[in-house]
Order: C-alpha cells, then structure tokens, then sequence
C-alpha cells in the first residue's frame, strides 16, 4: 500500500459490523491505514442476533466453490482466533469438534446423504461427514430425543460467541491504528479523481480504494460505483435459556450450548421485509423443535428472545467483487459472517490492500444477478 497519513486513509470500509470489521481488520494486518464508516445502533444488527456457527456442512450444494470458500475460512479460523486474542485480549470461545445436523425423518435422513455425498464427489473426496443412524448418533449425543432419527455430521464444523468476536475486531482492528466513525450513515458514494469520497451525516471521506461492507445497504451504494449487489433482508428468530449444566459439547444447526452455559434455539428463514420483530408462532415452533431434540430442555426457562435480518443474496449465496468501471472499489457481501470472518479477514483484505484475488471468488461477481428469475435458497 501507498504512505498514508491520519487525514487521508488507504481505505474506506462502509459497515462496522461482522463483515466490515474483519475486513478493516486483515487490512491493517496488511499495513494500510483504514477508516471504518459505521452506522451505528440505529442499522439493521446482524452481527449482533446471529447464531455463532462456523459452519461447513451442506454448503455449497449447487455451487461448490462456496463449499471451499467455507472450508478454506473454517480452517484458517485458528489463526485468525489466536491473532484476535493477541491484539484485544478477547477470547472469542472458537471450538471446532464437529457438527451435527439433527433429522427428524428418514426424508430428511436420505437429503442429508444426497447433499453430503453430492458435494463430496464435487470436491474430489476431500470432505469428511458421517451419517449416523439414531443407536450411533445417541452413542455421541446422550441427551438427543427418541424423535431424532439420525443426523450428519461433519468433523469440520464449530462455533464461538458471536459477541465476543464483535468485540474482538472492533478492540483488534483499532488496536492496529483502524479509525472508527460511528453515526456515519453513508449516502452516497462518489468516484473522482484519486479514488473516492463517501458522503455521510457527519462529513465526507476520501480515500483511492473503498469497500462496501454495509450489509443491507450495499443495494443502494453498489450501483454508485458501477457494482451490483441485490441483497434482500430474511429473518431470523432465536430463543435464549438460562444457563444449565454442560450437556452438549458439539453445536447443532439448530440448537447449541454456549462457552457460558446458555442455550441458543434457532433459525428460522422468513421474508417479510424489513420487519425485525419476533412473532410468537415463529418462536413457539423454535421452541417445540429444540424440545423434540433435546428433551431435558423442556422444563428449562427462557431468558431473552430477538429477531434479526440476515442479508441474502438472490440465490443465497456472497457477492465479492471489485468494480470494473471504477477499480478500487470493491463490495463484499454475505449471510455467513461468523463463519467467513476469517477468509474476510485473511484472504479478501490481502486482496483489497492489492494482492491476487483468491481463487474462489470467480464465482461470486454480483453480475450474475443481472439475469431474471433469481430465487432465494438457504445456501
């Protein structure tokens, strides 16, 4: 990267949540002098209602580079959990013994199987899972209920707490010199010579390279600097309990036990705008499945409930991609930010600062949208 000083940074990076605090992270890591453009609490919260996962299994299923975008993240994780701790002194609780996948049928038994050994044909063999029947899934998880019928699993799955690695990147990245504004609420982007100025609440900034990494607002940025990013809100509900005595010592897709005790129920997948509201038919069902999946749960109490909007893409899956009409402008955009955080931070920022874009991300321009008839799907 070029010299900088404090009044004029490297790079701008609109949105402070999971997305755009990696990426400002692996940026300074890189050596360049960052500005993070946030909008504050008043912004949709991702970041803030997810559910912690750092997920491998079942993604990808219809485009395969995202299965090894997934897994190159998954397993670069230790690094990036190791760097973190060095630099803010948080220790984001990343545990990765594996997952489980829970099925309630012998139909959901046998799409399991048809996505796992689909994607593993497509990745040459290297993509461990088992499927387990309910005599070897309960050798392995004591307290699964008699409703259970089996599960996958997949010894490259895990999880953190989601909070704490929010914390950590926003403590490590301006540790390393990233600046912070807060409130920015940006508008409007413009290109001009040099590079670019984004326009907010508070002021305008300028910078040669920009990044947007703002979540549901990138709909309306992108197109400013020539990009395409059609992202769409879908929500999710999820239940909290007290916190109880250890009894599942590997995260599920839809119930798991935090490093503190607690016991998170989820997700559900609903398009209904911008509405982050919880509604009860949604929660009671979240409940009713964490219950049939895990009877002892049935008397334990609930503490606190939220909703938040994921940012979806139309066929589920990211957009990375630098503009090619005004170069140094890059958008990156996905639903999966825990679990991506470490390809963010360790493989897009080396990207953005200038090196070779990683291999993967050819199949994630945001073009691909430009063609009708994009429909959602749970990548």
């Amino acid at each position: 990267m070029r010299g900088h000083t404090a009044e004029s940074p490297d790079v701008l990076v609109v949105g402070g949540g999971l997305v755009g605090t990696a990426v400002a992270y692996g940026l300074a890591r890189e050596g360049a002098r960052v500005t993070v453009l946030d909008e504050g609490d008043g912004g949709f919260r991702a970041s803030r209602g997810n559910f912690g996962l750092v997920w491998v299994q079942g993604k990808g299923y219809g485009l395969s580079p995202y299965a090894r975008w997934s897994r190159s993240s998954a397993q670069r994780w230790p690094a990036l959990a190791a760097a973190l701790l060095e630099d803010s002194g948080v220790d984001v609780s990343l545990r990765q013994p594996g997952g489980f996948h829970l099925c309630f049928s012998d139909e959901e038994l046998a799409e399991r199987e048809k996505r796992l050994s689909t994607l593993q044909a497509e990745l040459g063999g290297d993509y461990p899972y088992q499927l387990l029947d309910a005599k070897a899934l309960r050798e392995r998880l004591p307290a699964v209920g008699p409703a259970v019928v089996g599960a996958s699993y997949t010894p490259m799955d895990g999880h953190v707490n989601p909070l704490k690695l929010l914390r950590a990147l926003h403590q490590s990245m301006q540790r390393r010199g990233v600046t912070l504004i807060g409130s920015s609420q940006i508008s409007r982007i413009a290109p001009e010579a040099g590079g670019f100025a984004a326009h907010g609440k508070l002021g305008v900034w300028r910078a040669p390279r920009i990044v947007l990494a703002a979540g549901l607002g990138n709909r309306a940025l992108a197109p400013q600097l020539g990009l395409h990013a059609p992202v769409a809100p879908n929500r999710g509900q999820i239940l909290v309990s007290e916190r109880v005595a250890p009894f599942l010592h590997y995260p599920t897709i839809n119930v798991r036990q935090t490093d503190e005790g607690s016991v998170q129920f989820g997700d559900s997948m609903e398009e209904v705008g911008f509405n982050d509201f919880t509604t009860t038919d949604v929660l009671s069902t979240i409940a009713r499945r964490g219950v049939r999946a895990f009877p002892l749960l049935k008397e334990v109490r609930l503490v606190r409930m939220w909703a938040a909007l994921r940012v979806y893409s139309p066929d589920g899956f990211p957009i990375y991609e630098q503009s090619s009409q005004y170069p140094g402008a890059f958008v990156v955009t996905c639903h999966s930010g825990v679990t991506l955080a470490a390809a963010h931070a360790l493989r897009v920022a080396p990207w953005i600062a200038g090196g070779a874009m990683p291999d993967e991300l050819d199949a994630f321009p945001g073009g691909r949208f430009r063609a009708a008839g994009q429909i959602l799907s749970h990548a």
